[in-house]
Order: structure tokens, then sequence, then C-alpha cells
């Protein structure tokens, strides 16, 4: 017998918001099969491109942005995950702000949106599925890398990560071991600077020390964020 697979790309790019937590981007598909269904943007991987090529090249032409950084996910290839063809998936995956961009639908996708990882529309092929692996594999990455920095302001209060953490983990925190486990890793500097919110004391400000962090790292430092 004849071997026929094809390969695609799939991208689960997540967003965070302060107000409206995770948020997963879709695109609504233009053709059969499943048109008319919100799916994750992807496609077929080109002969003469790479894979990392292949996911950028559908993130821009079917939702419109460019990320900067995505992660590879997972490889999927069940035999009847696609009702046209034998095709293996590799998918994707990154964190963003969606505020940072502006969403364009074209080629093969009808419309684009942010929805939230808690009210998901019904998806097409095993998107569903490749969602799933993609949060379980965020929140796991949580416990032993910080991650998300880019996703708060320049200088934050500690509530904003600690908010930004219970969202992508979708569970409270012990807020003083988690502050305490932080602060002690030496990579978030307390400033001299305070912010106003609401009618509450002011709430001191911190930023991300990328250099400490990165050190860290290369020496083979361990974050064991919740243990």
């Amino acid at each position: 017998m004849t071997q026929s697979i094809k390969t695609s790309v799939d991208a689960v790019v997540f967003g965070y918001d302060p107000e409206e937590g995770v948020s997963v981007l879709l695109i609504t598909r233009k053709y059969e099969p499943f048109r008319k269904s919100w799916a994750l943007p992807g496609g077929l991987v080109k002969n003469d491109e790479s894979l990392e090529q292949a996911v950028n090249r559908e993130l821009k032409e079917e939702a419109g942005i460019d990320v900067n950084y995505l992660e590879q996910l997972y490889t999927f290839g069940k035999p009847d995950r696609d009702p046209r063809n034998r095709v293996i998936s590799v998918a994707y995956y990154g964190l963003v702000r969606p505020k940072d961009y502006q969403l364009s639908a074209d080629t093969d996708a009808e419309d684009v949106a942010w929805f939230s990882i808690k009210k998901l529309p019904k998806l097409a092929f095993d998107h569903k599925h490749i969602v799933d692996v993609a949060i379980k594999r965020l929140q796991g990455k949580l416990a032993y890398e910080p991650v998300g920095f880019e996703l708060l302001e320049k200088k934050f209060p500690f509530s904003d990560l600690e908010k930004l953490y219970q969202s992508l983990l979708s569970h409270e925190l012990d807020r003083r071991n988690f502050k305490k486990k932080i602060m002690n890793y030496g990579f978030l500097e307390e400033l001299e600077e305070s912010i106003q919110r609401g009618a509450g004391r002011p709430a001191r400000l911190y930023q991300f020390n990328k250099k400490k962090y990165f050190e860290l790292k290369e020496n083979g430092y361990n974050f064991d964020l919740f243990i």
C-alpha cells in the first residue's frame, strides 16, 4: 500500500488580560469540512517551508498576527482526525497580550476572535483536545519556570502577578508562600514606587530582572514554585 500522509500545523495562542483572564485565539472556517465552525489557526505545511515557517504563515494569513515566540507542543496523529486525508498535525502554543494585536481574518478564515478558555465554543476536528493538552502543558510549565512576566506592565503590583498565576492555574494560590518563593529567587525587584487603585492603601510596584533570571537558568537552577 502506498503511504499517503500529509503534515499540518496548528497554533494554540493563549491571551491574558487582567480583567478577562485567559483566552485562546480561534478562527471560523470558510470551507468544508467543518465550514462555519470555530477552529485553531493552522493548515498544511508547504513543500518548501519549515514547520515554524508554516505556523507563522498560517497565523498571519488566518488571524493577521505575528507571534514572536511559539513553543512546539505535541504531534497529533490519529488516523481519523481529519475526514479528508490522513493528516498529522504538529501543534505549537504561545502566550501573548491580546491588546497588542489587531486581528484580521483572511484566506480560508471567515472570522477570528478571542474566547475565554472557560467558555469555548464547539471546535472542529480534534482541536478541543489540542487546546486541553496545551492548557495542561502551560499549567505544568508554571510550576517549574516563571512565565508570563511579558504579559504584565513593566512595573506592576505583586497582586497582578498573583492574579496572572491564578488565572492560568484556575485555582487560588497560597499567597504568602507564593510571594516568599518568588522573592527568594531574586529575579523580582521591589521598587520605591507605588500605585493607587481604588480606595485601599497604595500598592508597592515591582519589576522583573531578566538578567538575573537568565543567569539562574544558565546555571541550571530549578524553579520549584509550588513545592
